[in-house]
């Protein structure tokens, strides 16, 4: 399994993430022609070699109509807020970022229509984009107290924002992670003074986005994570905690301008861990005053709800009445929700829990080549094993057309791929 660890020592910004991560591709300048090639109006990448505390790694600047953003305020105009990189305040100038006022102001409808009718990117990049977009303009919202849809961007910090959000989005989907781990988030301390007086930091929006995270915050005065890196993590990560056991294969540094007593940089690891395991919910529960449709229902309703697995096992149960053992297989974030299913669903007046490590091949799905045109194909890998198995529906969807056997259409997708 493919592991994406985030070291967030000092912090995170979206220009430091991008620089971290294109420091893990073999081609780090044509990833950079790549973004200056999207087309955003007067948007242009630059990278460049930077050293910190002795640390040597990349920096990278958005420039828009060859400027930086300058200034750390919002703009109250018209009573809207203005948001600016990474889609808030002014404090990215911690890490080096510059802001300077616009006059356009874009609502996140504006970003959405940029995002998904300009940008030349796939579906998955674009959702990933306005997902973090959204998680910001929440952020924003409920720190100020307005509605999401007054929530405005200036026209240097749109493209700005968008800039560094895409490329993220982008070199996620060119590493492709199994699974982004990122440590606990050190957000700086003390106070960082904007347009509207003087903040906490972390600043609102970025606490907002944080919850639930683990953060801390330490000696080093000044914010060290912003709301656009805070949304980007929050996004990408399967889960934060220490690096997990993983063979390292490639490091990254992405720098920020300022300087710190401790290297200001982002640090990420792309690694291997050599098998699956994961921690599952096992919930069971005796049943012996249901029919059998009854019983498939609520399995049916679980399945659709997000259970791993859901089967029977018939059992015999006090009074000699024949009944069945429903279990029920889920990740433990929807332990709750498939109880309140099962509870619903079933007649049940009791459920058991037990929780098992759970190991697993990794499986992922190809497309191949047959006398019968593309067929998807299951593979399954790891520990030694690797097994592959035609997805059903193709081999029954040819053996419907061609009047076969699904065992038929199978041996001869084999025998002439």
């Amino acid at each position: 399994m493919k592991i994406l660890y985030i070291d967030c020592g000092m912090g995170a910004a979206g220009d430091m993430l991008t620089a971290a991560l294109l420091e893990l591709l073999p081609d780090p300048d044509q990833f950079v022609r790549k973004l200056n090639a999207l087309g955003l109006p007067g948007v242009e990448f630059k990278k460049e070699p930077s050293v910190k505390c002795g640390i040597t790694g990349t920096h990278i600047s958005v420039t828009v109509h060859g400027e930086e953003e300058e200034s750390c305020d919002h703009n109250p105009d018209h009573g809207t807020l203005h948001a600016h990189e990474h889609g808030h305040d002014p404090h990215e100038a911690e890490h080096g970022h510059h802001h300077e006022h616009g006059h356009h102001h874009s609502g996140l409808h504006d970003i959405e229509h940029i995002v998904r009718e300009h940008l030349p990117v796939s579906e998955k990049v674009k959702e990933d984009v306005m997902a973090v977009y959204r998680l910001i303009a929440e952020a924003e919202s409920q720190a100020h107290g307005v509605p999401v849809t007054e929530i405005h961007f200036h026209e240097v910090g749109t493209m700005d924002a968008v800039a560094d959000i895409t490329a993220v989005c982008m070199l996620m989907e060119e590493i492709a992670p199994d699974q982004v781990v990122v440590s606990p988030i050190h957000v700086g301390s003390g106070q960082v003074k904007c347009a509207h007086g003087i903040l906490p930091v972390p600043a609102p929006a970025t606490a907002y986005i944080l919850r639930g995270v683990p953060v801390y915050g330490g000696r080093i005065r000044g914010e060290l994570c912003t709301p656009t890196g805070a949304a980007l993590l929050r996004h990408f990560a399967a889960k934060f905690g220490d690096m997990p056991v993983m063979a390292t294969q490639r490091i990254g540094y992405g720098m920020g301008k300022k300087d710190f007593e401790a290297a200001n940089c982002v640090r990420v690891l792309l690694g291997e861990a050599a098998d699956k395991r994961d921690t599952v919910a096992e919930l069971t529960c005796n049943i012996d005053d249901m029919t059998a449709e009854g019983i498939g229902f609520a399995m049916e309703t679980l399945f659709a709800a997000g259970a791993l697995e859901v089967y029977t096992v018939p059992v015999g149960m006090k009074k000699s009445r024949p009944g069945v053992l429903l279990c029920t297989m889920c990740r433990e974030a929807d332990k709750d929700e498939m109880v309140r299913l099962i509870f619903k669903h079933t007649t049940t007046i009791g459920i058991r829990e037990q929780v098992s490590n759970r190991y697993t091949l990794k499986r992922s799905v190809e497309t191949v080549g047959t006398p019968f045109g593309q067929i998807r194909k299951k593979v399954s890998a790891g520990y030694g094993t690797r097994r592959e198995k035609y997805e059903y529906e193709d081999l029954a969807r040819i053996a419907r057309q061609r009047g076969m056997s699904i065992e038929e259409v199978a041996a001869q997708s084999k025998a002439g791929k």
